[in-house]
């Protein structure tokens, strides 16, 4: 590496990424057929701003054709182990370990500055523009370029020393810049576990996600009502998922000396608890508010449900007779009838009476006729 190359890695190092890597700008013709039928399958669901400006995607130079280089960054965040509990038994949910902490956007976008300063110092009429997880940028594609890792085949980027656990962060510039070293090989060889374990079948050959099936999608970017079929295969997820990343052999060690965090299993009745105001002020300065209150609570009440355990009755009902969101209400409902039994039966019976959303009362339908008859 230059001189400059030297130097922005040295500075990235010290503020905490694992990894630096450049790489030169250019139209990512090879991905233009992939991201076009991508598009045109509907694969961005309800992520509508993913099919903007989709010729930037590919040419970040229309933004501004000066731009000539890219410099890619990975901020690691080491997954804590989930406290060994019974979920069912303590009616406890799950988040993914992102999510774990102040809001990564924060905290990584802050550091990617620091580095950008350096550039700036030493290249003192220098353009940067940054991006952490926003911008037409299709980061992973860069990050590849750029040496840090290879596509896995859970569409994650792998890197044989660090795994997947790491944000990235991405300075254009155009000052220009020597692209990093060979490109990294596949290393994913014929291990299909992440395909084989995903419980939603959301992962395919070909390194394709089906983001509609996807629990990260389905619990923190789908707003609405969750198909009646996936529901079961959600578990304990609340918000996001890391099956996926949890699986994968180049992720063994990752977790062997991390500490036991009680945050990744929260308490599902506390949760169906929060007001507006309590949901605003527990995540406050956390990633997890992108899923919003009703996100959240929609998501709590179907792990209620996957538990079968009659102890969240009470929570249930207490949700489906005066929890103000009829999203939440809905689920609320579906879950009383995973529970079963007399008491689930009298609950659903007296709620339909009363409630006035048409999409509660069909899911108060559906789950009474689930129990098939009166108790």
């Amino acid at each position: 590496m230059g001189h400059l190359e030297t130097t922005i890695t040295s500075e990235a190092l010290t503020e905490g990424f694992l990894l630096a890597g450049f790489a030169r700008l250019e139209r990512l013709d090879d991905r233009e057929a992939f991201f076009n039928r991508w598009l045109a399958e509907d694969r961005t669901a309800e992520m509508t701003w993913l099919a903007r400006d989709p010729a930037r995607r590919l040419d970040p130079r229309i933004l501004d054709p000066h731009l000539r280089s890219v410099i890619s960054l990975a901020y690691p965040y080491m997954p804590p182990r989930p406290p060994n509990r019974d979920w069912r038994a303590e009616l406890r949910g799950r988040i993914a370990a992102y999510a774990i902490g102040p809001d990564y956007h924060d905290t990584v976008l802050a550091r990617a500055r620091t580095v950008a300063a350096t550039l700036e110092r030493l290249a003192p009429a220098a353009t940067v523009r940054l991006y952490v997880d926003t911008g037409p940028i299709l980061e992973r594609e860069w990050a590849a370029r750029a040496r840090l890792g290879w596509f896995g085949c859970n569409t994650n980027l792998l890197n044989r020393y660090h795994g997947s656990y790491f944000f990235l962060a991405e300075i254009l510039t155009d000052v220009a810049l020597e692209t990093s070293a060979e490109p990294y090989r596949d290393h994913c060889g014929t291990c299909r576990q992440c395909l084989d374990l995903c419980p939603t079948g959301a992962l395919t050959d070909g390194y394709l996600l089906e983001p509609r099936v996807c629990i990260s999608y389905l619990t923190i970017e789908h707003r609405g009502v969750i198909a009646p079929e996936l529901r079961a295969k959600l578990g304990n997820w609340i918000f996001g998922c890391d099956i996926c990343q949890e699986v994968c052999p180049w992720n063994d060690d990752r977790t062997a000396a991390t500490s036991v965090c009680d945050d990744l299993m929260p308490s599902l009745a506390e949760l169906l608890s929060l007001d507006a105001d309590g949901f605003s002020r527990r995540f406050r300065g956390s990633a997890i508010k992108r899923t919003k209150r009703r996100g959240l609570l929609r998501n709590a009440a179907i792990a209620l449900g996957n538990s079968r355990n009659p102890a969240a009755l009470p929570i249930l009902a207490r949700t489906l007779e005066s929890e103000p969101e009829s999203l939440v209400r809905a689920h609320a409902a579906w879950a009383i009838g995973q529970l079963g039994g007399a008491e689930a039966h009298r609950v659903l019976d007296q709620s339909r009476s009363r409630e006035p959303d048409r999409a509660v009362q069909n899911e108060i339908e559906s789950a009474l006729s689930g129990l098939h008859g009166p108790p």
